[in-house]
């Protein structure tokens, strides 16, 4: 009677931790800078949160969340929807940059909706050193944007008979674009990759 008794307040103790876990939301699956926030792509998690402020740095499962809200950073599987990663759709946190790309160095699976992640290099300075083995390797170091989200993604046989070159169109926010730009602007002849995340 007495393992009866310690098993039926062991397991009175672990009810009352579970209802000190508060619901949020969370993103089911990876999403990336500019996707816009939906109930589909939402799962409900329960944290445990130290004190009421820390709670208020989420949003409560036990409402939706708000319209016209996009995410202003890549979030992962399972993460938390904290408010500092969306902004309002309609705010100027989130910029529409559109990307010339050879055909040869975007997927043709890359589509609206994909998160990607953005390399550039300086094409003059690659064909000086084409012999060199090692920059046969492509990209190194760090994307110029990381975990962006295509906004739009024209079909190749639909933008290369105009340009020679497929555009994808990506969200960024305003800091990160700001510093893209300057980026380019350094390169004598800036070549674009685009490498889709699984």
């Amino acid at each position: 009677m007495l393992l009866v008794a310690g098993s039926v307040v062991a397991g009175a103790r672990l009810l009352a931790a579970a209802d000190d876990t508060v619901a949020v939301w969370a993103l089911a699956d990876d999403r990336g800078s500019g996707t816009p926030v939906v109930a589909a792509d939402l799962e409900v998690q329960r944290v445990r949160f130290g004190d009421d402020q820390a709670l208020a740095r989420y949003f409560p499962a036990d409402r939706d969340v708000p319209d016209g809200l996009v995410l202003t950073r890549a979030v992962g599987a399972g993460e938390l929807l904290a408010r500092s990663a969306v902004a309002d759709a309609e705010s100027d946190e989130v910029l529409q940059v559109p990307l010339a790309v050879d055909p040869q160095q975007v997927s043709p699976d890359v589509t609206t909706g994909s998160v990607v992640d953005v390399w550039v290099k300086d094409g003059i300075a690659e064909r000086a050193t084409a012999d060199d083995a090692s920059d046969a390797t492509g990209p190194v170091g760090a994307p110029a944007l990381s975990g962006v989200t295509v906004l739009a993604a024209p079909a190749y046989d639909d933008t290369f008979a105009v340009s020679g070159t497929r555009q994808v169109v990506v969200a960024v926010d305003d800091e990160r674009a700001a510093a893209f730009e300057r980026l380019l602007a350094g390169l004598q002849d800036p070549v674009i990759r685009i490498l889709q995340r699984s």
